[in-house]
């Protein structure tokens, strides 16, 4: 029976995870994502599952670039320098056909940075990261509550679609508690073996060999178009987006993750001044909910889009791509830590409107 518990970011996403099938974990400490290993080097032992603090980060992506690749329901966190050190590996990942959940709680940089919330790695999640051509599903959630349910499934994503699912956070999201509705544990007895899985299986069988090296520039390109017709079936059935009272909008905010409940709050104090706002919310920001955001900018009641982001600006490239510059798309950012407020974003609307 599903349970109701008030948890901390970091440590809801944790046992969502488990509950939704993870029995392995691989990783390093960095703030501000240090309460997903701490829960899991506990809690995964209660359910008969292994937690290892690797030696690095490097290490830790590894691991479950090994865990995985023998089927089995493998994750790792990090927050920002820690998730650079795991982008060889996330590469190595999707060119080998892995399914994996890989979480980012955001911290401000570049660089070492600080602790505090941000969302610089934006281009990093949704561009790849790595080397080489692939992409992952990313999910930004924007509660608590949001991100137990995603994660919760995100392995049954990921096995569909053989890639590894990020979700991408913040310090906020990671730190804050708010109550959850927890899920139901499956029982991962009865999860489906995998007919790829290096598990030891299948003797007599064509061998299974987890691999991502292919010398022949025809093979490697023919690999690279099924993984682009994967990820083609991946854009037409994972897109989610949020819109909220865009009906009759002249300005559109959009956000996405913490920003978001931010913004959404602009909206509202807005709209009681008399300024018909409304908010775009992406909840995949890969795949990026394109056709919402152009049949928006097609609308003759919406004026222009103000992209809010805690970044000096990443997923406005990506809104201008999408809304095709047929509307203004203007800016409006903090970095370095620094959380704006609504009435900043209502400040901002205002003046720029002038």
């Amino acid at each position: 029976m599903s349970e109701k518990k008030l948890m901390k970011g970091n440590e809801a996403i944790a046992e969502a995870a488990i509950r939704g099938g993870c029995r392995y974990f691989f990783g390093y400490p960095i703030t501000p994502q240090n309460e997903i290993p701490e829960y899991m080097s506990w809690r995964l032992y209660e359910v008969g599952g292994s937690f290892v603090q690797s030696e690095s980060e490097v290490a830790a992506i590894n691991m479950v670039y090994g865990a995985a690749g023998a089927g089995a329901r493998a994750m790792t966190s990090s927050s920002s320098p820690g998730i650079s050190l795991k982008q060889e590996g996330i590469s190595y990942i999707a060119g080998a056909e892995i399914p994996c959940v890989i979480v980012n709680m955001v911290r401000s940089g570049p660089g070492l940075g600080g602790i505090q919330p941000c969302q610089g790695d934006y281009f990093q999640a949704v561009k790849g990261g790595g080397h080489g051509d692939y992409k992952m599903l990313v999910f930004a959630p924007s509660t608590v509550q949001e991100a137990v349910d995603i994660i919760y499934t995100a392995f049954d994503k990921a096995e569909k679609y053989r890639i590894p699912v990020m979700i991408l956070g913040d310090g906020m999201l990671g730190q804050i508690m708010e109550a959850v509705t927890l899920p139901e544990m499956i029982d991962v007895t009865k999860l489906p073996k995998h007919s790829w899985a290096a598990d030891g299986t299948g003797v007599g069988e064509k061998r299974r060999i987890i691999n991502s090296l292919y010398i022949q520039p025809d093979v490697l390109e023919e690999m690279n178009k099924k993984l682009y017709a994967r990820y083609a079936e991946m854009s037409a059935n994972e897109v989610k987006v949020e819109t909220y009272k865009c009906d009759d909008a002249e300005i559109v905010i959009t956000a996405y993750g913490s920003v978001a409940r931010i913004a959404k709050s602009s909206v509202d104090i807005l709209r009681e001044k008399g300024v018909k706002a409304g908010l775009v919310r992406p909840v995949t920001v890969y795949p990026f909910p394109s056709e919402t955001y152009l049949a928006l900018a097609k609308k003759d009641c919406v004026k222009k889009f103000v992209c809010a982001e805690l970044s000096m600006g990443q997923m406005i490239e990506d809104v201008k791509l999408a809304t095709n510059m047929l509307k203004p798309v203007e800016f409006y950012g903090r970095s370095g830590g620094n959380v704006m407020s609504p009435e900043d974003i209502v400040d901002f609307v205002l003046k720029e409107g002038k």
